[in-house]
């Protein structure tokens, strides 16, 4: 974000009257990035102001970051992954991430629809591989179902249920543990139905602009991109791991999430979303194919990256844990192969705040988007509203 304003767009020439007097005259609010964050941001501020002119600006065809290629959990916290945050983080920190995630989930559900994103409570499951690492989450599992009642007001979140091993085919798995209290939906229905119901708000979606600099100053902020400049009285950045592009902002750094899916396999016994190794692996059923994804933390310097591309490292692995582990009496093909990006930190609760006079972030949802995404915009229109 520069200081100093850049020279006048030369693309400017070729800018209509209509286009002019449409979008690029002062908009009350301009949202940088189309994902979940950015287009509920864009919801709470029309809803707080109804005559309010919202343009959301977004680079890709599609948002461009996790919101459509991420597998689609709705979940909150696995009992391994938190207990490790609470070896880092502040616990009062921690419990307030998860509290934000419950209740993000429970705002996306109320303002779509389960139907419309074919949400689905079929719980989350941990596999461990590793007796003394299970035996260490079984000894805290009652003092943690505790202190996730206090958080989200529900009990008995956590349950071991070793009995389910069997059913769902898993090998070389020691324990189970169900989380009853999430679920998964469908990615692409979610972010359809968003999108929708943004637009018959008459929020404005332009697609194909890539936003190169913001220049905030005075009582409006300059967005300039490789199109057109435009002005904004509050700019909401909701670009996530994308945000050291744009923004001097420190503790968010990009982080690669590599996935694959197989064809379908008929008969898969496997229903529910399921987590592995603190969260760094995830995979569930969608339309009886098999989506498996993450090892990131066999390459963390590597996977720090914004590039899209996927690499043999990590998806050899993938494969080799599919065959070994999850479907090891299964035949499989493989259909696809993708990767999303996502935003950590040290910290895993998100940035929402002024980083400049009219310029907020609304980034690093540690890999938690569509739980904590819907409030985290809803947070940024509050902010932007005052």
């Amino acid at each position: 974000m520069r200081t100093k304003k850049a020279s006048k767009n030369k693309t400017n020439v070729n800018i209509s009257y209509w286009e002019t007097d449409r979008y690029l005259g002062v908009q009350d609010l301009v949202v940088i990035g189309s994902g979940i964050v950015g287009l509920f941001t864009a919801l709470n501020y029309k809803k707080q102001n109804p005559k309010a002119k919202i343009t959301v600006l977004e680079r890709g065809v599609l948002p461009f970051g996790a919101s459509t290629k991420n597998a689609g959990f709705a979940c909150f916290g696995s009992l391994s992954e938190l207990l490790q945050d609470l070896k880092t983080i502040p616990e009062q920190q921690v419990w307030e991430t998860v509290s934000m995630r419950s209740n993000g989930l429970k705002l996306l559900r109320k303002s779509l629809g389960d139907k419309a994103i074919d949400y689905k409570a079929l719980g989350g499951y941990e596999l461990f591989d590793d007796t003394s690492e299970l035996e260490r989450c079984i000894d805290q599992l009652p003092a943690m179902n505790e202190k996730m009642r206090k958080a989200i007001g529900e009990k008995n979140t956590y349950a071991l249920v070793n009995s389910k091993i069997k059913n769902f085919g898993f090998k070389n798995t020691k324990g189970l543990v169900l989380n009853r209290c999430e679920g998964q939906i469908d990615t692409g229905k979610m972010m359809e139905s968003l999108m929708s119901l943004v637009r018959k708000n008459n929020i404005t979606i332009l697609n194909g602009v890539t936003v190169t600099n913001i220049f905030d100053s005075g009582p409006s902020a300059i967005i300039e991109t490789d199109i057109a400049e435009f002005s904004a009285k509050k700019v909401v950045v909701a670009i996530n791991g994308f945000a050291k592009q744009l923004l001097n902002i420190k503790d968010v750094a990009p982080a690669r999430a590599q996935v694959l899916i197989t064809k379908p396999i008929k008969g898969l016994k496997i229903k529910g979303s399921f987590h592995y190794q603190q969260g760094y692996y995830y995979f569930r059923n969608i339309n009886n194919r098999l989506l498996f994804g993450g090892a990131r933390n066999l390459d963390i310097k590597g996977e720090t990256s914004s590039d899209f591309k996927i690499t043999a490292q990590i998806q050899n692995d993938l494969e080799k844990k599919l065959k070994q582990m999850i479907l090891p009496n299964t035949p499989f093909e493989i259909d696809q192969r993708w990767a999303g990006i996502m935003g950590v930190g040290s910290e895993k609760k998100p940035i929402i705040k002024y980083v400049s006079k009219n310029v907020i972030a609304a980034v690093r949802m540690g890999g938690m988007g569509i739980a904590i995404g819907s409030l985290v915009g809803k947070k940024a229109a509050e902010l932007a509203g005052e």
